[in-house]
């Protein structure tokens, strides 16, 4: 996989109450990815990027919610998150890729 699809397929680490309870439970990392990437250019992605060993990867649609916007009712934009399981004895530290 290229350099600039890795980008394009891994947005940003999605941060919620949600994914940290995943994470610190089962050694597994909630990722903002792109609509059109598969399950294997999600794995082949983060093993590229971070130099890890990926397990399984598990992905979910979010619908965006309707929203209003004084008058009239806007839509936010539908996105998708990828569950990554890590092997065992592999780690991400996200705190030190940010700076």
């Amino acid at each position: 996989m290229n350099d600039q699809r890795v980008f394009q397929v891994i947005k940003a680490p999605h941060i919620s109450e949600k994914a940290a309870i995943v994470g610190d439970a089962s050694n597994q990392h909630v990722f903002k990815v792109a609509t059109d990437a598969k399950k294997n250019e999600i794995k082949a992605a983060v093993e590229q990027l971070f130099n890890v060993k990926v397990s399984k990867v598990r992905t979910a649609n979010v619908k965006g919610k309707s929203k209003r916007q004084g008058v009239r009712l806007g839509q936010r934009s539908d996105w998708k998150k990828a569950y990554v399981s890590l092997e065992q004895g592999h780690e991400i530290d996200l705190s030190a890729v940010g700076g």
